[in-house]
């Protein structure tokens, strides 16, 4: 994680920001009084955003675990290289 200085950012705002963007690795912030700041990319907090709703969510937590669980397990289907999307949906319905 990068870390920079309240002063330093601030004459350097330009790059340090193209930075977090660019390798989105958050920039530690450092302030008088132990008073630090993280600057991440938006991608980066909306990404944190959803891990948190679904984490909230224990439906949606125990669905995937049991899709990791059939990934695991060898449980999934291979879509055909000549395959349309709608002819392997369909193969799929069948299937079930």
């Amino acid at each position: 994680m990068r870390t920079a200085n309240f002063t330093e950012l601030r004459s350097n705002l330009k790059e340090y920001l193209d930075q977090v963007i660019a390798d989105c690795e958050p920039l530690v912030v450092s302030r008088p009084h132990n008073e630090s700041v993280v600057v991440i990319s938006l991608e980066e907090y909306n990404a944190l955003k959803e891990t948190e709703y679904i984490m909230r969510q224990p439906e949606l937590m125990e669905s995937l675990m049991a899709a990791e669980r059939d990934v695991e397990y060898g449980n999934t289907y291979t879509q055909a290289q000549d395959e349309s999307v709608e002819d392997f949906l369909n193969r799929m319905a069948c299937t079930e």
